[in-house]
């Protein structure tokens, strides 16, 4: 595509049918995250066995991601959006279906996939159709997952609130099939245009430079263990670094590039952001649940608030990327993430919502303004560069986040309870020990709470309650580690006169405003 002084208008209709699709993907996020504890009950989970569930929400989805963009652009754009919203619809008909854990945690597993093609699609399309304004419509977009995680909360709320537990999560989980319906409906329709990179002129090999044999490293040593979860045949370290360096030696020798460094430092402190956000998102309304006032679905209401807050200063982020630029708003962020942390790891009552206000001000920017950075920084790359970055983040997520969390909840509950004034207790509630990624974990049986007097619950909910506010501590540690690195992005490029969008050939769009 040739330089031009010709303002094209994109395709709006286009861009907010990726939105809802978009909003498809976290409702049901949204609805699992709030029906969680249902879950534990009807199906007795442990903690693991949660962090498990939650995990297969996530690393899938990368999955469909890093495949879709290594043949999106041979396949088309619409084949993809197809495929996205069958499985949708699969995946929700076996959800209603579920009669455990394993049944739920395959599921699951396909919502993923399914959420996972639609990022494939969505981000390359919006950076196409923007590519003068990618940052600022990349974090409209990406208001569209929070608008889904607050709908999906209020749906698992105003469904979820009768007696019959087993009846509630069918209800909740049936309402998922509203924005699937509605997105398919949108997009359907919807021609696409071609990728930026493909209208460049930019070859297919030149896209898989920008990765390099470093970045296929990374993408691989997390893609082996998280299809071997899939597989249920756990791979061993030997075995995960031997393939990813076949893979980045083979990569290495095809593009003869080790990859952008940029682009593989990026990849490094994406896993952190997925688990500060996403991990967080996923198990805030547990964990806050014992902690909050006496009031009905606190906790809920929480995970709506901090939805709402991401998602109104996303529509309006243009102007703040203007005047801080993406990188340096990921460093503001950060460093509010790690406050906001630090003081939900020591709230209670009310106090919640104000420490919960300041997480949702330090989170709201990180993980879209990173998309935006990196289809500023990394055009050449395509759909490869912009999704690789998602996928990693998931799979980080999904393979070690997320269930870090729920195992480090079960160990510190085990030292708790295993505490003097609890151990009469303990001998009351304790499950069997059960495997994980990062060895054997401790577990209470469910089945054996239900039968506690009311002292001894109340006993069990003060010692819950506190476990899993300290969680927020141990997830404190990734933003800070964030933190450090954006500042050194950003000296790096104020050493090189700030910060500076690369652009390939293309004409210039007109706004349509926001």
């Amino acid at each position: 595509m040739t330089n031009s002084t010709t303002a094209i208008r994109p395709d709006m209709r286009l861009f907010w049918a990726c939105f809802i699709a978009l909003v498809a993907t976290s409702f049901v996020f949204g609805v699992r995250a709030n029906t969680i504890g249902d879950l534990q009950a009807t199906f007795n989970l442990s903690e693991q066995e949660k962090g498990a569930i939650n995990g297969a929400g996530m690393w899938p989805f990368a999955l469909s991601i890093i495949f879709f963009s290594l043949i999106i652009d041979r396949i088309g754009y619409k084949t993809v959006a197809v495929f996205a919203v069958i499985c949708h619809a699969v995946a929700l008909i076996l959800t209603l279906r579920a009669t455990g854990y394993q049944s739920f945690y395959w599921s699951t597993l396909l919502v993923s996939v399914g959420n996972g093609t639609v990022e494939a699609f969505v981000n390359p399309v919006v950076a196409t159709l923007f590519p003068r304004q990618k940052a600022k419509w990349l974090n409209i977009l990406h208001a569209g997952w929070p608008a889904g995680l607050a709908l999906g909360a209020l749906f698992a709320v105003l469904l979820g609130s009768g007696a019959d537990k087993a009846a509630n999560l069918r209800w909740a989980y049936g309402a998922c099939f509203i924005p699937v319906v509605i997105y398919a409906a949108l997009i359907l329709p919807r021609q696409f245009p071609a990728n930026e990179r493909v209208a460049a002129g930019v070859s297919y090999r030149d896209m898989l430079k920008e990765v390099g044999a470093v970045g296929f490293f990374i993408i691989t040593a997390l893609t082996v263990p998280a299809v071997s979860q899939m597989m249920s045949q756990p791979a061993s370290l030997p075995v995960v670094l031997a393939i990813a360096s076949v893979v980045a030696i083979a990569m290495g020798l095809y593009t003869r590039s080790l990859g952008n460094w940029l682009f593989i430092f990026v990849l490094i402190t994406i896993g952190p952001l997925a688990t500060t956000e996403l991990g967080t998102d996923g198990w805030m309304p547990d964990l806050l649940k014992l902690s909050g006032p006496d009031f009905p679905h606190f906790e809920t209401w929480i995970f709506v608030y901090t939805s709402v807050i991401m998602t109104a200063l996303r529509f309006y982020a243009g102007p703040i990327v203007h005047k801080f630029s993406p990188i340096g708003l990921l460093v503001i962020g950060a460093a509010i993430a790690v406050v906001g942390l630090l003081c939900l790891s020591q709230s209670a009552g009310w106090v919640i919502l104000g420490a919960a206000t300041v997480y949702a001000l330090g989170k709201t920017f990180l993980w879209s303004t990173t998309l935006g950075m990196v289809s500023e920084q990394f055009p050449k790359g395509g759909a490869l560069t912009l999704n690789g970055v998602s996928a990693v983040g998931v799979l980080f997520l999904g393979v070690l986040g997320t269930p870090a969390i729920g195992y480090k909840q079960d160990l510190d509950m085990d030292k708790r309870l295993s505490a003097t004034e609890n151990v009469a207790l303990y001998a009351k509630v304790k499950g069997e020990e059960k495997p994980t990624i990062f060895g054997s974990a401790p577990s209470l049986d469910q089945t054996k709470i239900k039968t506690l007097t009311p002292e001894e619950t109340k006993q069990l909910e003060r010692a819950q309650a506190a476990s899993k506010l300290h969680v927020f501590v141990n997830i404190a540690i990734l933003p800070a580690f964030m933190f450090l690195c954006y500042l050194g992005m950003f000296l790096y490029f104020k050493a090189k006169g700030g910060y500076k969008p690369v652009a390939l050939g293309h004409a210039d769009e007109a706004d349509p405003g926001f």
